[in-house]
């Protein structure tokens, strides 16, 4: 019983360091800008892996140096409660989880009507995650991208913690100059120079709009410039913007 109890001890002391690291971390930002993110270290091992030759675009730049129309526009894509909630969007979360919820539903039923016809149901179920922008930081910038009880609960924590130490104009920053908007280019001003060959400063409002569509993919969408998904959807955000609060 009593070397359970130990490695229990040792468990929750290296879980207690491993959150005052953290604290440290995310103190220290509020001043120092992180020189990358456990997402962007990840891809990078990944290139390596993959011998690829990849130009890697990054650039910081002061929130001043940020389009206002960038800054609404991914407000208004990405989070539109940003200004006013905790760092949870309890709504959003609820939205979300009721969505899912009938997604699955309407993808079982359609495997089980793919089964009584003899067929394969293949297609998954389309997941919305309801994440804001302060829980999007959080993974980005230290977790892994599994998907676990553990890993959320984390986040959670690094969420409350990035929201307690540092102001929303600085959570904001550290997003825009981190998010990745397509194949190694992350942060506004690389993806400004990469897509319209301006600094981030000059965004137009379309322009800033269609690059706030790419956020949940940019991957995928940097293959389709002249998507008329990403043209419609950039009209909507437009419209949108006006009401978007930022800080």
């Amino acid at each position: 019983m009593k070397p359970l109890l130990r490695w229990l001890g040792l468990a929750v002391l290296a879980m207690l360091v491993l959150q005052l690291y953290f604290v440290a971390r995310i103190a220290a930002m509020a001043v120092i800008a992180p020189q990358s993110t456990a997402f962007q270290r990840s891809e990078a091992w990944r290139v390596v892996n993959e011998q690829t030759r990849l130009p890697w675009r990054q650039e910081w730049v002061p929130y001043s140096q940020i389009s206002n129309h960038l800054k609404r526009a991914v407000v208004a894509s990405e989070d539109d409660g940003f200004s006013n909630h905790d760092g949870v969007d309890w709504d959003a979360l609820e939205k979300a989880w009721q969505k899912n919820a009938r997604a699955e539903a309407s993808a079982e039923k359609r495997a089980e009507a793919a089964a009584a016809k003899g067929k394969t149901q293949t297609r998954a179920p389309k997941v919305i995650g309801g994440s804001t922008i302060t829980q999007q930081l959080a993974k980005n910038l230290f977790l892994s991208g599994e998907r676990t009880l553990l890993r959320k609960g984390q986040e959670f924590v690094l969420t409350m913690l990035l929201e307690a130490l540092l102001s929303k104009e600085r959570i904001l920053e550290i997003y825009l100059n981190s998010v990745e908007w397509g194949e190694g280019i992350f942060g506004a001003e690389a993806a400004a120079q990469h897509y319209f060959r301006k600094p981030a400063a000059k965004l137009q409002a379309y322009e800033a709009a269609r690059l706030a569509v790419m956020l949940p993919r940019p991957k995928y969408f940097e293959k389709l410039p002249n998507s008329s998904y990403i043209a419609g959807r950039a009209s909507v955000i437009v419209g949108r913007m006006g009401d978007a609060s930022v800080p």
